[in-house]
């Protein structure tokens, strides 16, 4: 409750314990174990900076902080404690708040989104579970990216980017190191199982931009912004490091503010264990540096856990306003935790804090606060005021009504896919396709010409061998004639000449027969002799032509 222009916590009988919005950027721890009452205890004092005018933030682990909308009600435990603690004189009263619903899965509120360049490599590789090696190729993958302009907006852009560092490693490992190809093998297994959780909807345009947070209504409230987490805390690494990131983007977002009257914005990390569970030292200095260096920038930061041993001392010392509610100590190492919860309090000799921590009921709690001067009150014993607005969860109607109604909803709604690293790899990578079919179809092409020119210079050459022969057969052919020409000739002549001799000699031959068988055998003895006149002279006249 905003009283006096200060934030009214609880009270210790009858004195009030306040936090001062100009120490509120001093960042505070709310701790207790399970149903002591620290959701009550975060709601009264978002409620109470909200009317202060500081926009606040705080995840809704639960679903019981959604109802802050609606104005409460003096029913049950909340009028009983309203009736004791005389409230109604202090001008307490029911009423709702500004509310904006924001979720990761975009199911219970606008969609939550940031881009992969946004988280950076550090953030990204604890979501992943990566080891130190693989978040410093991550690195790697995010310089280059960086020195080729390549936008890194969703987990497609990542998965393209380290499929292009893999297939050119052994250039990039000349400037930037080397590149396991085991580790972007690794890191791409990674986020594959991100996307089948639904982690491609975490990152994507529009991303949030955290200057829209920074809003008050007409009433002059500040702006409650609540991330439903009830399916993001199954998730708890993924819970942790998102809200870490937010964080981070304040620190880095906001201008150097100085000493401020009341905070610019407050931040309610809940479950804070699970942001230091397994985090690296790197991390981990990161975190200490945010928590203390974003309080110049007129943030507070409040972590809501079970004890206070679950946030790192170098986080712990950080913490000045602090309400402690009751913790449970039945064992050893529960009673030495409380011992030191109860030891990290400035005394009061009114009571010993140890026995009281353990004897607190429902709704009190051990408050110590920074009074004006920055200096740690004495701890004090408070019942804890009741919330304004109503406790539980919302019902599905008026969320989604309160959600539409939102000035942020035209804004943020639909989701943006821009020009990024995926479209130009791809691109790329089509146009290298595109060249390499073109140089291939150029070869295959001149191939194809240095075959049929090959097949035409054979042509030829067997063409004209074809012609060579043909001449050749065609001059054997006439030579072949010319010469059966003239052996015919010498044939005709030949016999011209032996018809020639043969009728001589014959004549010859048969007048020298006559002659002699005319002498010697009278008529008969002639002719005989004439015939074989003839034949002998025929016959001598053919040996003769045969030499």
């Amino acid at each position: 409750m905003y009283q006096d222009k200060k934030i009214w916590v609880g009270l210790a009988g009858d004195k009030k314990a306040y936090i001062y919005p100009k120490m509120a950027n001093r960042h505070g721890l709310i701790a207790g174990a399970t149903g002591t009452g620290k959701t009550v205890t975060l709601k009264v004092l978002a409620e109470s900076f909200s009317d202060c005018g500081v926009p606040v933030f705080l995840a809704d682990v639960k679903g019981d902080l959604a109802g802050m909308c609606l104005a409460g009600d003096a029913a049950g435990s909340v009028a009983e404690r309203v009736e004791k603690m005389g409230l109604g004189e202090e001008g307490f009263n029911f009423h709702g708040y500004p509310v904006n619903y924001w979720d990761i899965y975009a199911e219970k509120g606008l969609p939550l989104r940031t881009t992969i360049s946004e988280m950076g490599p550090l953030l990204l590789g604890r979501i992943l579970g990566l080891n130190d090696t693989q978040t410093d190729v991550l690195t790697v993958v995010f310089k280059i990216a960086d020195d080729e302009n390549l936008l890194l907006i969703d987990t497609k852009d990542l998965r393209a980017m380290l499929q292009y560092v893999g297939e050119n490693a052994k250039d990039y490992s000349l400037r930037y190191g080397n590149i396991a190809q085991a580790s972007l093998t690794t890191i791409i297994r990674a986020i594959i199982a991100l996307e089948s959780e639904g982690g491609e909807l975490f990152f994507g345009e529009p991303a949030l931009n955290i200057v829209d947070w920074f809003t008050t209504n007409c009433d002059g409230k500040g702006t409650i912004q609540i991330l439903d987490c009830q399916k993001l805390i199954n998730n708890p690494t993924m819970y942790s490091t998102f809200l870490l990131w937010m964080m981070s983007e304040l620190f880095e977002t906001l201008p150097e503010a100085g000493d401020l009257e009341k905070p610019k914005m407050v931040f309610f990390f809940d479950e804070a264990h699970l942001l230091f569970n397994n985090a690296s030292k790197t991390l981990l200095s990161k975190i200490e540096q945010v928590v203390k260096l974003i309080r110049s920038k007129g943030v507070g930061i409040y972590f809501i856990t079970q004890n206070p041993k679950d946030v790192p001392d170098g986080v712990l010392g950080q913490l000045g306003n602090k309400i402690q509610h009751a913790l449970h100590a039945y064992t050893p190492a529960e009673q030495k935790g409380a011992k030191a919860a109860a030891q990290s309090f400035r005394v009061n000799p009114a009571f010993n804090t140890y026995d009281t921590l353990l004897e607190l009921g429902i709704g009190e709690a051990l408050v110590s606060v920074l009074d004006e001067s920055g200096v740690p009150t004495v701890v004090e014993r408070c019942k804890i005021l009741p919330p304004q607005s109503r406790m539980g969860a919302l019902d599905d109607a008026t969320r989604t009504r309160m959600i539409n109604d939102s000035l942020l909803y035209l804004r943020y709604k639909d989701y943006v896919d821009r020009d990024s690293a995926y479209e130009f790899l791809a691109r790329q990578s089509a146009a290298n396709a595109e060249a390499a079919a073109k140089a291939a179809e150029e070869e295959a092409a001149r191939k194809a010409a240095e075959k049929q020119a090959l097949a035409d210079q054979k042509a030829a050459e067997k063409a004209a061998l074809a012609e060579q022969k043909a001449a050749e057969k065609e001059a054997l052919a006439k030579q072949k004639a010319a010469e059966k020409e003239a052996a015919r000739q010498a044939n005709v002549k030949k016999r011209a000449v032996k018809s020639v001799g043969n009728s001589v000699a014959g004549t010859i031959g048969r007048e020298l027969g006559n002659s002699v068988g005319s002498a010697v055998g009278g008529k008969f003895g002639k002719k005989l002799g004439g015939n074989v006149g003839a034949s002998l002279g025929r016959g001598l006249l053919s040996t003769f032509l045969k030499f």
